[in-house]
């Protein structure tokens, strides 16, 4: 997988070469089945919640309906909400305008490159090949924080961020954003309404997984309050050896909530605890958003839900995309359960703390300067901390990723 650092390929020109570049090869215990990319697994049953009804409150015969979502994230960590709030028209002016900034040039597009060490972008229409590791085959822009500050370890390119507090959005995506064309002011409003409207959604998905846990429905949004999370553009080019690559590869979102859009292509696969080691894949639907459990979540649930392996496969045959928000809480907020809940788990019989207190900040740095977000990312943090800081990352940042 030698490649000279800086070496830079061009998505479009990729997707129609016969063989991929070395570079993008993964080990064969990690590949997609041989039939290769989308659709060569079992589908998951995740459950599927009525996010109007569970917000109605005065319905009855939720109980059945929280039970389920309890055991999926206690082995998985994966549901999907449906009647959801999020108008359909809104989707379809996300996707365009992710459509319409990845048919751009590929000159364009490297305005949207990240800056080193920043926490939202990475190479935004290209992917930059590593030496180091197996690169994914996903670009992707993310926007970022209204101020500089640390971000979440993300894939390949683009920018969008929101403050759950104020719900705004500000699109940093490089030099990108110094172009003030009308085209580039409609996008950016299109991803602030789209940005306010996950917000929003987000913290109704806590009041689910309160109730799930036992707690008044409130109990954890509060622990977001002025917390700046994160929007992501996926595109994740046709691939003529489906079989040989991965859009993204095996691990586990460093973040506290995931809200994922696929379109009708799929390509989202898991890894349930306890599933003899094999994938599922979650099948798309155009009303629905996946939900995920990230590990900075699990943490404050003590362990209660469960972050869950996942990767992301390719297609053979077309490009897809997908629109990925993650929750995240301000960056000096204790990460600890709250009180009720470990009331609660003595009540059950007492055990140890599954986790230590730590900062978001602390997580959220360690997966930038210290270890690239994989399958063990959490035990390796925990292991980091309670030597100081001092011990082995294993990992040389987020490059690889």
């Amino acid at each position: 997988m030698a490649a000279a650092a800086g070496v830079v390929f061009d998505a479009e020109v990729l997707s129609r070469e016969e063989r991929i570049p070395a570079q993008f090869v993964w080990p064969a215990e990690d590949r997609a089945p041989s039939g290769g990319g989308v659709g060569g697994v079992e589908e998951i049953a995740i459950p599927v919640v009525d996010l109007g009804r569970f917000l109605r409150r005065g319905e009855a015969g939720l109980d059945e309906l929280l039970r389920g979502v309890a055991e999926a994230c206690e082995r998985h960590g994966f549901f999907q909400v449906v009647n959801h709030g999020v108008r359909a028209a809104l989707l379809a002016d996300a996707y365009r305008c992710l459509d319409a900034f990845y048919a751009r040039p590929l000159a364009d597009k490297q305005h949207a490159q990240r800056r080193p060490g920043s926490p939202t972008a990475t190479p935004a229409a290209s992917q930059a090949a590593s030496a180091a590791a197996c690169r994914g085959r996903r670009r992707s822009p993310s926007t970022a924080p209204p101020a500089p500050a640390p971000g979440p370890s993300a894939p390949p390119p683009s920018s969008t961020t929101s403050s759950t507090s104020s719900a705004r959005t500000t699109a940093t995506w490089g030099t990108y954003n110094r172009v003030k064309t009308p085209a580039y002011i409609a996008i950016v409003e299109v991803y602030q309404e789209y940005c306010d409207e996950m917000a929003r959604l987000a913290l109704d998905v806590t009041e689910v997984l309160a109730a799930a846990l036992g707690l008044r429905r409130s109990a954890l949004r509060g622990f977001f309050d002025g917390g700046d999370s994160i929007m992501r553009l996926n595109h994740y080019p046709a691939c003529r050896q489906p079989h040989l690559t991965l859009g993204t590869g095996p691990h586990r979102d460093p973040t506290s909530l995931t809200l994922l859009h696929q379109d009708d292509v799929g390509g989202l696969q898991v890894r349930p605890a306890g599933g003899n080691g094999e994938w599922r894949a979650v099948r798309p639907r155009a009303d629905a958003f996946v939900v995920n459990i990230g590990d900075t979540f699990a943490a404050l649930t003590d362990g209660r839900h469960a972050s869950c392996l996942h990767r992301a496969v390719v297609s053979g045959d077309c490009a897809r995309r997908s629109l990925a928000f993650f929750l995240n809480p301000p960056l000096d907020r204790v990460v600890r359960p709250p009180d009720a809940l470990l009331q609660l788990q003595e009540e059950k019989g007492h055990r140890p703390r599954a986790f230590p207190d730590f900062t978001w900040r602390d997580f959220l740095e360690f997966t930038q300067k210290h270890y690239r977000s994989d399958a063990s990312t959490m035990d390796a943090f925990v292991s980091w901390t309670s030597t100081g800081g001092r011990g082995d990352d294993g990992h040389a940042g987020q490059e690889g990723k």
